[in-house]
Parts: C-alpha cells; sequence; structure tokens
C-alpha cells in the first residue's frame, strides 16, 4: 500500500479550502465608522491575537490526538501570545543561515522531526453576528504551513508564510463559544522558497482576525487613480467584485464609489443600480471617475485621496462599506527609464526585513511607523520588502508617509546554490504553480497601494520558466506597474535592468551605455555590515551623473539581532550561533544601517547626507554667492528654510536666513547670502560658512526645524597678523639625566621619562599628574571591522598584528637649555614573514612642555597589500575622560566615510566616543582632525595637533579586546586610556558583500613621514583653542 504523501511536503498542495486572494481591506457597517480608517471601530471585525493554549512537540507524529477536538482539555497546556514566533517565546530556537538550509536538501520532503505547533482558543459569536452574514477567519501570516479546525471540523489548510489565509467558516460556527485550533509546522515544502538570509522562525507571527460579511458582498476591489499620457488629467478606475453566497438569488442591489479629497470634500461619485447576482454568482463591475488636474501622490507630496466603496440591498440598506486610499501616481517606462508621473525619479533606498529584537518577526505595528520615520527623516524614499510582503498595515504607512516600495514575492531558493542548481525550483513545471501563488496573493493583496511601483518576483532563486510564468501573471493582471527581478540577468522578462554589489568603476561604465533600452538600478549596494559602509557619496556622483542608473538600495535597513542578557544582566544582541543554532552563518545577520533597537549607525548618518536632497556649490565665497540645487524630483524647497551661519573657533559671530522660495524642483538658482568677510581675522583662525536647510513647519515625520540637508565652505580669509609664536630662548630651562636604560626630562611643570630600551616615553607628568603611562609607538593594526573580511585573510597571513620593535638606536642631544632631542631608530617587524618597516622616531622636547614629534617610516619586503592604519598608540591615565576636538565631528568617521561630519570643535566624554556595534570592532575613529585635547575633570591633559591634520580615536579598549570579543557584553574596560593618533586609515568599502575600497581610499605601503604636536596643559591657565594656534 502507497503511504499517503502529507500535505506539507506535496508542492502541488498549497491550500484547502482557502478563499481566493483579495486586496487587504477592513468592512465596515457605514460610512462614518469607514472614514476613521481605525479597524478597531468596525464591528465587522473580531480580533483573535492575544493568549491562546499552546503545545509543542517535536514532530507532527507527536502532536495530541485530537486535540482540535471540543472536548479535548488543554487546560494544563501552556499559553502562548498570538501574534508570535515561538522561538522568540521559548519553544525551541532561532536559527539563523543566509544562504544554506538547515535541513537536508530532498525537496519537496523536510524533517520528520518536524517541530509542530498547536494553537487553540475560544471565540464568541452572538445572533446578529450569524443572521444573513458569513464568517470569515483571516491569518496575515504563518510560518510555515497549517491547518484550521472549527468546533473539531477541519476548515483548511494552507501555505506561503509571509502571505494572508482565508477561509469561509460558517458552515462550523454557532451562536455563543467557538473554538478554533491550529496545527502549525516549522517545515514544509513552501521552505524551500523560504531561504531568505534571516532567522527561521515559526508559528503565527501576524494578526489573526475573524471578518463578519453580509451574504452578498464586496468580494474584492482594484483601484487604478491613473493619469493621462501628460499626467495632467486624472481617472479613477475602480474594479468591483461581488459574491452572493446565498442559496437564492439576489436583485435590486446598488454599489457606490464615491471618491473624497484628504480633507473629506467630495470629488466625484458613481453608482451602479439594479445588480442582480444569482446562487453562488461572482460579477464584476468597472466605474471610472474622470477627475480634472489631480493632485498627484509621490513619495516627496503623498497626497491621498480617499474612496469609499458602498454596497446597499434591494431595500437601500447598507450592505457593507469598504474605504480605501488613492494616490494618483503613474508608472511607466519611456525612452530607456522609468518615470514616476512623467518624471524620471532616483531611488535613494533601502532593503528591509521585518524584525524586532523582543518579537522576532511579530513586529508591532508602531516599531514599524518608526522605522519609516526614520528612513524619512535621513532622506530615504524608497523600501524593497526584502524578501518577502510585509505585513499589509506597512503599505498604508508607506502611502501616508510617503515611501516608494519595491514589493517583494515571498520567494528565495538560493540554498539550491550549494545543492549545484540554483536554477533547479526555477526551472521544473512542478513548481510553477507554487511560483504563481505567491506572486498572486502578493499582488492581489497591495495592489490598491499607490506606494507600490514594482512586483519584484523574489530574490536569488536563479531564473527560469517559472519566473516567466509570474512576470507573465503580473503583467496581465495589473499592467499599471513594472516588473523587478535581479537574476534575470539578461532583463528578459524584467523592466529593470537590477544588479547587486556592483562596484563604482563598473556602475559608471553601465551609466554610459547607450544602447540600452532599460534603467539600471542597484537593487542591493553599500553592504551595511558592521563599520561601514564606505565610498557612498562615489555611488551617488555617478548615479546622478548618468540618468539610466537611477539609484538602489542599501543593504539592509537593520541589523538583525535578539536582544539577551549574560546571567549577570549585561544587555547584548545575539546572532548566529548564540542559540545553538547550526548550521548557521554567524553575525552576518548584522548588516544593517540601524542597530537592532533602532538607535542610527554612523553609516545611516553618513548615508543621509549623501542623498540629501538640497545640493550647495560655492560660486563667490567673497561675495556671499552660492548655488543652490533642488534635487527633489516634484516638489520646490518652499517648505524648508535656508540658515546660515558665520563660524570661527566654536563660536558663531554672524546668522541669518536667506529666502529660497519659488525654487522649484530640479532647478537651480544662485543666491546671496549677505555675511560680511572679517576684516580683522585672528591668526591661526577658520572662519566657516555653514548653511542649513530645516523644516519650516512640522510633517507627520519630522518637527520644525529638522535639519533635511546642510553644506559647509571654509571662507577664503587670511590674516594679516603674524601667528603667535613661542619664543624657545623664553622658555623655562631643561634639565636632563641619561641613564642605562631611561632619560629624564624635566621642565618647570613636567617631568618626561623615556625607555631607551623600547624606544618610547614610560611616563609623561604634568602638576604631578600621569598623563602617558606609555607610548607613543608605530602601529599598523586595527580590529577587523566586517568589511576587512577579505584584507583580513592577507592581514594575518602577513602577521600585521604581531609586530615586533626592535629597537636599534636611541640617541641624545642637548640642543640648548631649552630644547632636547631624542633620535630612535627602529626596526618594526612580524615574525615568520620577511617585511619590515625601518622606523625613526624624532622627539623634540622644549621648555614650554612642547614635543614635536615627527614619524618616518620605509617600508621594505613582501609588504601586505594594504596597511590598516599608519598611526601612533599609546596608553593613557585613565582619568583622562574629557575629549574636545577640532575636526569633523561630532560622529565617527574614516577617509571614506566623512561627508557626514562638518568641521568643528566637539566635546564628548570617552565612553561616548566608542560606537557599540553589535560584534565589537575597529570604531570611533574622527578624521580630519586639526587638533585633540583630552584632559581629567579637573582639566589637566594632554593637547595633540596635527601638522597640519590627524586621525584619533581613544577608548578604554585594545584593539585585540575588540578583536576577541564576540558581543559587546564581552568588553571589560581596561584601567587606563588607549590613545591613537593615526595618519590615515585604511578604506571601509563594504567588502562584507561587495566591493572593496575604491583605489583612492587604500593605504598602500608606501614610505610615510608624519608629525605632531604633544603639549601636557591644564585649561585653568589657557585653552586647548588658543593653545593649539601657538607655533614655535
Amino acid at each position: 500500500m502507497e503511504k499517503k504523501t502529507n500535505d506539507w511536503e506535496n508542492q502541488k498542495v498549497l491550500e484547502k479550502n482557502r478563499l481566493k486572494s483579495r486586496a487587504y481591506f477592513i468592512p465596515y457597517p457605514d460610512v462614518d465608522s469607514a472614514l476613521t480608517f481605525q479597524r478597531e471601530t468596525s464591528e465587522r471585525i473580531r480580533m483573535l491575537n492575544g493568549k491562546w493554549k499552546f503545545y509543542y512537540a517535536s514532530s507532527p507524529l507527536e502532536v495530541p490526538q485530537g486535540f482540535y477536538s471540543e472536548d479535548y482539555n488543554v487546560d494544563d497546556w501552556d499559553e502562548i501570545r498570538v501574534p508570535s514566533n515561538w522561538q522568540m517565546e521559548g519553544y525551541g530556537h532561532p536559527h539563523y543561515t543566509n544562504v544554506i538550509y538547515p535541513f537536508p536538501v530532498d525537496p519537496p520532503r523536510v524533517p520528520s522531526e518536524n517541530p509542530t505547533g498547536s494553537y487553540r482558543r475560544d471565540f464568541y459569536l452572538a445572533d446578529e453576528d450569524l443572521k444573513d452574514k458569513r464568517i470569515i477567519l483571516r491569518f496575515e501570516g504563518v510560518d510555515s504551513a497549517f491547518y484550521v479546525w472549527i468546533n473539531g471540523k477541519e476548515v483548511g489548510y494552507s501555505q506561503g508564510s509571509r502571505l494572508p489565509s482565508e477561509f469561509d467558516i460558517t458552515s462550523a460556527v454557532r451562536t455563543g463559544k467557538n473554538t478554533v485550533a491550529v496545527m502549525v509546522f516549522q517545515w514544509s515544502d513552501g521552505s524551500y522558497l523560504e531561504d531568505q538570509d534571516m532567522w527561521w522562525l515559526s508559528g503565527i507571527f501576524r494578526d489573526v482576525y475573524l471578518v463578519i460579511r453580509p451574504d452578498t458582498y464586496i468580494r474584492d476591489f482594484f483601484t487604478v487613480a491613473d493619469l493621462d499620457e501628460r499626467c495632467e488629467s486624472g481617472m479613477l478606475k475602480t474594479r468591483v467584485e461581488l459574491v452572493n453566497t446565498e442559496g437564492t438569488a439576489v436583485k435590486g442591489y446598488s454599489l457606490s464609489v464615491s471618491l473624497l479629497d484628504t480633507d473629506l470634500n467630495p470629488v466625484g461619485e458613481k453608482e451602479i443600480r439594479d445588480i442582480t447576482l444569482d446562487p453562488d454568482e461572482e460579477k464584476s463591475f468597472e466605474i471610472e471617475i474622470p477627475v480634472d488636474n489631480p493632485r498627484k501622490w509621490s513619495a516627496e507630496d503623498p497626497y491621498l485621496y480617499n474612496v469609499i466603496l458602498t454596497l446597499k440591498d434591494e431595500g437601500c440598506n447598507v450592505a457593507e462599506v469598504i474605504p480605501g486610499k488613492a494616490g494618483f501616481r503613474k508608472v511607466e517606462l519611456r525612452d530607456g527609464v522609468f518615470l514616476v508621473n512623467g518624471v524620471p525619479i532616483k531611488l535613494k533606498g533601502v532593503n528591509r526585513h521585518e524584525h524586532h529584537p523582543d518579537f522576532g518577526r511579530a513586529v508591532p505595528i508602531e516599531w514599524t511607523e518608526q522605522s519609516i520615520i526614520l528612513m524619512k527623516r535621513h532622506n530615504i524614499n524608497t523600501v524593497r520588502t526584502s524578501h518577502y510582503p510585509d505585513d499589509p498595515r506597512f503599505y498604508d504607512l508607506c502611502d501616508r508617509y510617503g515611501i516608494y516600495v519595491i514589493d517583494e514575492a515571498d520567494l528565495e531558493c538560493h540554498g539550491f546554490a550549494f545543492a549545484g542548481d540554483i536554477n533547479r525550483l526555477s526551472n521544473d513545471p512542478e513548481w510553477q504553480e507554487a511560483y504563481i501563488d505567491r506572486i498572486e496573493r502578493t499582488v492581489n493583496r497591495d495592489k490598491n497601494h499607490p506606494c507600490v511601483i514594482f512586483w519584484s518576483l523574489g530574490n536569488e532563486s536563479g531564473f527560469g520558466i517559472n519566473h516567466e510564468a509570474m512576470a507573465e501573471w503580473c503583467k496581465k493582471n495589473d499592467p499599471t506597474r513594472l516588473v523587478h527581478y535581479e537574476r534575470d540577468t539578461q532583463a528578459k522578462v524584467s523592466e529593470i535592468v537590477s544588479t547587486m554589489y556592483t562596484p563604482v568603476e563598473k556602475l559608471e561604465e553601465l551609466g554610459k551605455m547607450t544602447d540600452m533600452p532599460k534603467p539600471h538600478i542597484l537593487c542591493e549596494y553599500a553592504h551595511a555590515m558592521g563599520n561601514g559602509p564606505g565610498n557612498l557619496k562615489e555611488y551617488w556622483e555617478v548615479f546622478y551623473k548618468y540618468k539610466r542608473l537611477q539609484g538602489g538600495c542599501v543593504w539592509e535597513w537593520m541589523d538583525h539581532g535578539i536582544r539577551k542578557k549574560t546571567p549577570d544582566g549585561k544587555e547584548y544582541f545575539g546572532y548566529g550561533g548564540d542559540f545553538g543554532d547550526e548550521p548557521n552563518d554567524g553575525n552576518f545577520v548584522i548588516d544593517g544601517l540601524v542597530f537592532p533597537d533602532h538607535t542610527p549607525s554612523p553609516g545611516l548618518i553618513e548615508y543621509k547626507k549623501v542623498i540629501e536632497p538640497v545640493k550647495v556649490e560655492e560660486i563667490d565665497l567673497t561675495k556671499g554667492e552660492v548655488k543652490i540645487t533642488n534635487l527633489y524630483e516634484f516638489i520646490s524647497l518652499d517648505h524648508l528654510i535656508m540658515s546660515w551661519e558665520i563660524w570661527a573657533d566654536g563660536k558663531i559671530i554672524e546668522c541669518g536666513e536667506v529666502s529660497i522660495k519659488g525654487v522649484s524642483a530640479r532647478t537651480s538658482r544662485v543666491v546671496t547670502i549677505p555675511y560680511r568677510i572679517p576684516d580683522n581675522p585672528e591668526p591661526g583662525t577658520d572662519y566657516w560658512l555653514n548653511i542649513h536647510f530645516i523644516l519650516a513647519n512640522s510633517t507627520n515625520w519630522g518637527e520644525k526645524g529638522h535639519t533635511v540637508a546642510w553644506a559647509q565652505f571654509k571662507l577664503p580669509v587670511e590674516s594679516r597678523k603674524e601667528p603667535k609664536s613661542i619664543s624657545v630662548a623664553s622658555m623655562p630651562p631643561l634639565t636632563c639625566r641619561d641613564f642605562d636604560n631611561t632619560i629624564e626630562v624635566k621642565g618647570a611643570e613636567f617631568k618626561l621619562l623615556f625607555d631607551k630600551v623600547r624606544g618610547i616615553i614610560e611616563s609623561l607628568q604634568y602638576s604631578g599628574v600621569e598623563l602617558i603611562k606609555t607610548g607613543p609607538r608605530l602601529n599598523l593594526w586595527r580590529a577587523p571591522i566586517d568589511n576587512d573580511r577579505y584584507a583580513i585573510e592577507d592581514w594575518t597571513k602577513k602577521f600585521v598584528r604581531l609586530l615586533n620593535h626592535r629597537i636599534d638606536d636611541v640617541s641624545l642631544e642637548l640642543i640648548n637649555n631649552n630644547l632636547i632631542r631624542i633620535d630612535v631608530i627602529s626596526c618594526v617587524a612580524p615574525p615568520v614573514v620577511d617585511w619590515k618597516i625601518d622606523t625613526e622616531y624624532i622627539y623634540s622636547i622644549y621648555g614650554s612642555g612642547d614635543i614635536i614629534l615627527e614619524v618616518k617610516g620605509r617600508p621594505q619586503g613582501n609588504l601586505p597589500m594594504v596597511f590598516p592604519r599608519i598611526g601612533l598608540k599609546m596608553r593613557l591615565n585613565k582619568e583622562l575622560e574629557q575629549v574636545m576636538w577640532y575636526g569633523r565631528g561630532p560622529g565617527e568617521s574614516y577617509i571614506d566615510s566623512k561627508e557626514a561630519n562638518p568641521f568643528g570643535i566637539y566635546r564628548k566624554n570617552i565612553d561616548e566616543l566608542y560606537t557599540p556595534y553589535v560584534r565589537p570592532q575597529e570604531n570611533g575613529n574622527r578624521t580630519d582632525v586639526k587638533w585633540v585635547s583630552i584632559t581629567d575633570r579637573r582639566g589637566i591633559g594632554l593637547l595633540f595637533v596635527g601638522m597640519p591634520f590627524i586621525n584619533f580615536s581613544a577608548h578604554r579598549f585594545e584593539p585585540e579586546d575588540f578583536e576577541k570579543a564576540k558581543h559587546t557584553c564581552d568588553l571589560i574596560p581596561r584601567d587606563y586610556i588607549v590613545m591613537n593618533i593615526d595618519y590615515k586609515h585604511n578604506g571601509l568599502g563594504s567588502a562584507s558583500c561587495g566591493p572593496a575600497p575604491l583605489e583612492k581610499y587604500l593605504l598602500f605601503p608606501e614610505k610615510f613621514d608624519f608629525s605632531l604636536r604633544i603639549r601636557p596643559f591644564s585649561n585653568s591657565l589657557t585653552t586647548a583653542v588658543q593653545l593649539s594656534k601657538y607655533v614655535i
């Protein structure tokens, strides 16, 4: 006897008794309640979220027999929250993989040890709920396949985790108490299509509710708010499907469609009367409402009209009302570019997974809204729903706030790349129905959202006949949007050429192509894993240079860390392998622009700056002339205020505002800023023009005064005064004693001990306070960042982290009573391999306490391809906690990620310089720094002055502490401060999954010479600002 195939292991069984897919909407009993758009005000739905009884079994065979029966007692079962992922509630464990399947690859079969969750709860219905009504049970998302019973009767089966499922349960319910039971399988044949670089999490993770419909009701509707060829006049086209579930024909029904503006003023209305439907008949109706010159929807001006569908019975009684939103907009392909409302746009986007650090994929809508507000505040205009449709309410938010959406089908079978044929399922006609099911349910659910501009056929699933069938279905059923699929490399069905992680140099070549009939986007680029990404500026210079390059989506929005605590209560975020999940892909899931708790990373701050919608260029700064370019595609700059200030030495000298009214989209204007060039500028002082574009009024995403864009220019000012100098002859005299292994130098307020054995300062004291404990010494190593993924292989082979400092000579020269010179000749080299850096340190120690340190390096031998950094590392007194600097800030910056940090004077506590990447790594650098002071709370400390510029970072941790730590909780502060004064850093790039830094940002092992000035001081006697200007 042949064994029966399980439904969840049969790609031909996608559902049982599941209703046809439809648009997401909530029915209401009347127009007034419908216009609230608040589902809790509708008596036509009953939420079933909350506590359910729950039983976790390791296999379907171990599920309690008959648990769905009404008389089965579940009192001793656990309770679980719905919606939730059961792994996040303590059943099983989260499991992260990027590409690989965590189970044997034998489609459509899945393991027999297939964790299964059994759910039960009661609900109640009144007589009036059932009278002439249909009761629909709706699940917005269940991972990965499930059966449903009502009062012991099986009513359906479905799969497709991130897609809705509806069942008509009318015949199974009754007045009073009813019982719903659900059995959910962790693995199903659908799991082969859901291999999406994220946590494998199971259960009922989205809303569950009852929908109460009249016997004759609006089954579905599709609203297209279209524009004519000139994008001037509009036409609201609505196709409505009615269904009669009664056993007899109905007649005399009417259906109306009303269009209201955002203030609920009538715009147009059409009604169809005398509708007749036979028993069990479905019938479609089309209604058109012309609109003259409608206000158009875009991400910049997301204007929404209200659409009200009203169905009345033969007695003119309202049967039900369906509200919706409509945005007039047109998406089309023309002349090799895609247009929105007739305009070629740039996608300033991100890829977004649904994730919450405590709830997994059961994401509260408030959290989703916070994400969208953060995006808007950081100039992001596009989301690719990687790699599945999001919660349906996400699209409502995108409509309202203004976000373009690339809506992606719940489809990825990347793991077949490891099985030898990534096209295996995509080219198998046996799986075609499953592929089409996923795009059909996506399109039908989200088709009424103006925010959706592309349908995406999934991600990294090879390419085959099943994708062609999906595309054909899309174009037949919704020709108003474009089809996207990145792995269609020849753009056979995709209407947009889409690539991933294309290097800037290659992107420029693609932009120059003149024979391409389709536009190009990067659906993934700038992999934002850990410290990075670098060279965003160059990407956007190329995007704006070529019309056919229409932007892209950074990978990705948020780190998928899961909040955990150590036994002693320290909080950290877990990633792959932290839950006993094997095999796993480690911290590759920590790759977002925001940390798991929604804290923006330095990468997001950089992205905001690079994609800002206003560009400023200098014309003639002596006259205050600058050119303002409006990079918005649809709106003017009227919603912004342009403010300016002249800044020097941390003080505002002059400020004001300039009108930018009437600067329309995609145009420029030269404006004159009425500042006065200082008549008598101070020597050694920089004068900066800072320009800010801020919101004139609060919006739904930003408060009044929020900075949208900014620019900074150094004014062409030269002082006629002589720079302030320190006469060597007038300095206090020095005393020097040369011992066998130590040199002691004393001045009026300082004492320095120099270790001749190690060639470094052993101690530096000022006013009796020890400042330097040891150092400085040449340092090439930094704790590897995730984007050093490939460079680290070379660094490891070349033992860059294990440098030995051989001291070949230390010489002392007494120049005069006020100046001593110590010269150190050193060979810096690793063990095992044959490369070295011949190094010379020249210390010029002055009676003022100033130390001019010159460092010369000559690399030789079989060198690494690049160095991580070149600089000096030293250990300082742990009480030196107060940091002030003049350079780029306030945030972290590196050579290829510094656009977001203007020049200024900044103050931070030592702990505020630390960036808490989920997996610790190099962090906290500040670039283009002229000087930095680090003092204790009494103001005693050190001043480091670049000659001309330095990088610096200061931490309570050594580089090896960051390198060895897997999580932030593993970091144990040292009893000293690690101070890095760097000449240069290697760029960040995005090589964790993408290109290395651009060549101009690589730190090649070439000869180097750099100098800096070190000065112990007390800010009770002078300030770092003034002290930094003195020359010797």
